[in-house]
C-alpha cells in the first residue's frame, strides 16, 4: 500500500460475535448475518467465511449481485436476496441456487417458470409488511400468497419473515404489535397445514431486547460486527468491533496563532499550533460533518480534527501530543477509544453505526487479521 489508509478488519471479533449471538438465542434457533453492503463495508466475502466457520446457518444479501459475488468466491452456503429482484435475474437466482424474497404473485411465477426450464427447484422465502411499510406482501393477503404458491410445483418455499423499524427503540410497543401480528398469520398458516419451515423477524435490536421474535431464524446485523444498533439497545451481549480505521501523519508543520486552517477557513488557531495532515478525507469515508468536531488518536493521545475535513486528507491539531512525527499511525474509527468508538462517532454527526461503517469508501483497502 503506497497510501498509509487501510481499514484493519479482525476475523476474530465477526467469530466472537456470532458466538455471542448463538449464547443468546440458544441452539434451537438459525442465524443468519446481513453481508449487504459489502458486509457493512466489512468485506462481505471474508466475514461470511468467518461467520460461517463461527456457526452461521444463513447469509442474507441485498440484491443478486452480493449473492452471485458470494457464489463465485465458492460460498455454497445458501443464501437468501432480501430485497425485490427483477423477473430478468430469475434465471441466475435458480442456477446459482440462491433463495429470493417473494412478495408478489407475478415474480413467484417468473422464478417457477426459470426453474422448469432448468428442472431446478426456486427457493423462497415470503415477506410480510406487519409494520415496516417498505416491500412485502400486505398482512391481509398473506396466506393466500402462500396458499397460491404451493400451486407452483418448481418452487420451494424455504420460509416466511417480516422486519421491525423500531425494535431499537426504547419504547418496544410497536414490535410487540408486529411480533404479534405476524405470530397470528403463522398460527393460521400451521392451522392450515401450510407454515413454512423457518419464520423469522429479529434484526439486532430484537436479538439483543424481543427474545419473543427469535421464531426459527434470526437476522443479525449491525451486531455481527460488533456494534450496538442504537443508544437505545441494552447491552445484553458481549459484543467487539471488527473494525479499525487507520492511516498516518504525511505532513507536519507549525503555525503560530491566528493562522486558518482548511477550506472556508472556519478554524482558526488560538495558540502556536502543530498540525498534523493525515492522508484520510470524505472520499475515504471519514465524514465531512466530523469537521471541527471530531477526534482521533495519535501515539495513545486525542487530537482534535481542526478546519473542515477536505477530500483526500484532513488536518489535526498534535500540538498536546509527545514527540508527532511524519508515519505516525493515526487511528480514526476503532481501535478501542470511546472517543472514536463508531456509536459515538455516529451519535455526533446524528447518524447510526451502520451510516458511517458503510460509508468507507472502496478505495480503502481492508486489511484482515485474526481468525475464529
Amino acid at each position: 500500500m503506497f497510501r498509509p489508509t487501510f481499514v484493519e478488519i479482525d476475523l476474530g471479533a465477526i467469530g466472537e460475535n456470532v458466538r455471542a449471538v448463538r449464547r443468546i438465542v440458544g441452539s434451537g434457533v438459525r442465524i443468519m448475518p446481513a453481508v449487504k453492503a459489502d458486509g457493512y463495508g466489512h468485506g462481505a466475502v471474508q466475514v461470511s467465511r468467518a461467520a460461517l466457520m463461527a456457526g452461521a446457518d444463513m447469509l442474507g444479501v441485498a440484491s443478486v449481485e452480493e449473492a452471485v459475488e458470494l457464489r463465485e468466491a465458492d460460498i455454497d452456503a445458501p443464501v437468501l436476496i432480501l430485497g425485490c429482484s427483477s423477473e430478468d435475474s430469475t434465471g441466475e437466482i435458480v442456477e446459482r441456487g440462491i433463495s429470493s424474497t417473494v412478495c408478489d404473485l407475478g415474480f413467484a411465477c417468473a422464478l417457477a417458470a426459470q426453474a422448469a426450464k432448468r428442472e431446478k427447484k426456486a427457493h423462497v422465502h415470503i415477506k410480510v409488511d406487519t409494520g415496516m411499510g417498505r416491500i412485502g406482501v400486505a398482512m391481509e393477503n398473506a396466506v393466500d400468497l402462500v396458499t397460491a404458491l404451493l400451486g407452483l410445483p418448481t418452487l420451494e418455499i424455504e420460509g416466511i419473515y417480516t422486519h421491525f423499524p423500531s425494535a431499537d427503540e426504547k419504547d418496544k410497543s410497536f414490535t410487540e404489535e408486529q411480533t404479534a401480528a405476524f405470530r397470528r398469520i403463522l398460527k393460521e398458516l400451521d392451522g392450515r397445514g401450510i407454515l413454512p419451515p423457518l419464520a423469522h423477524a429479529a434484526n439486532s435490536g430484537a436479538v439483543l431486547d424481543h427474545p419473543a421474535a427469535y421464531f426459527d431464524m434470526v437476522r443479525p446485523g449491525i451486531m455481527f460486527y460488533g456494534l450496538y444498533p442504537s443508544p437505545d439497545s441494552t447491552r445484553s451481549a458481549p459484543l467487539r468491533p471488527a473494525l479499525t480505521f487507520k492511516t498516518n501523519i504525511v505532513f507536519l508543520k507549525d503555525v503560530p496563532a491566528g493562522t486558518s486552517i482548511s477550506y472556508g477557513r472556519t478554524f482558526i488557531t488560538s495558540r502556536p499550533t502543530k498540525v498534523a495532515t493525515i492522508a484520510a478525507g470524505y472520499a475515504d469515508g471519514y465524514s465531512r460533518f466530523l469537521s471541527n468536531r471530531g477526534e482521533v488518536c495519535v501515539k495513545g493521545h486525542r487530537a482534535p480534527v481542526i478546519g473542515r475535513v477536505c477530500m483526500d486528507q484532513t488536518l489535526i491539531d498534535v500540538t498536546d501530543v509527545p514527540d508527532p512525527a511524519v508515519g505516525d499511525e493515526v487511528v480514526l474509527l476503532g481501535g478501542g477509544m470511546d472517543y472514536t468508538a463508531v456509536e459515538r462517532v455516529a451519535e455526533l454527526i446524528g447518524t447510526i453505526p451502520h451510516d458511517v461503517v458503510c460509508a468507507i469508501g472502496k478505495r480503502v483497502p481492508r486489511v484482515y487479521i485474526g481468525g475464529n
